[in-house]
């Protein structure tokens, strides 16, 4: 998992901060907090996401509480991402 943010490295500045955008590229997942805070992980090692073709693997949903992929049955909690547990085998 990789984080970035000019001001905080720690993650989300607070537990409100919310995602405004998830998205995938090359076998990573890229998700940005309102916060300015970035967070990206591989889809491997995510049984569901990294078998999935990669339409699927796009369209990601964001909700209060993590990611949701609809046609995957796939969630992903922000506090699991946050801790480095991504849907691993």
């Amino acid at each position: 998992m990789t984080t970035s943010n000019s001001s905080n490295k720690n993650g989300p500045s607070n537990l409100a901060d919310r995602a405004l955008k998830a998205s995938h590229e090359r076998g990573m997942i890229f998700v940005r907090f309102a916060s300015g805070h970035e967070v990206s992980f591989p889809t491997k090692g995510n049984p569901r996401l990294e078998s999935a073709v990669e339409e699927d693997v796009g369209r990601i949903e964001i909700s209060p509480c993590g990611l949701h992929w609809p046609t995957l049955d796939e969630d992903l909690s922000f506090a699991g991402i946050l801790e480095g547990h991504y849907g691993q085998r």
